[in-house]
């Protein structure tokens, strides 16, 4: 039996189920109960450094322009 043989055979039977039980593993993680907080705070990362922009100034729209 060649190299290439045993490889594939390895390939086929127990990496295909190494690969399938790692991928479920991920998917389980992901939905489990303790990591919404940690969701939570990589949704809102981009937001981090955001200041609040007051709708009613007319600079709000034209950051450029300065009131007088």
């Amino acid at each position: 039996m060649s190299t290439y043989d045993q490889l594939r055979h390895f390939a086929d039977s127990w990496m295909l189920i190494a690969m399938f039980l790692f991928f479920a593993g991920v998917c389980i993680r992901a939905y489990l109960p303790r990591m919404r907080e940690a969701h939570a705070e990589a949704a809102s990362v981009v937001f981090r450094n955001e200041e609040p922009v007051d709708a009613a100034s007319p600079a709000a729209d034209h950051p450029e322009r300065q009131e007088p």
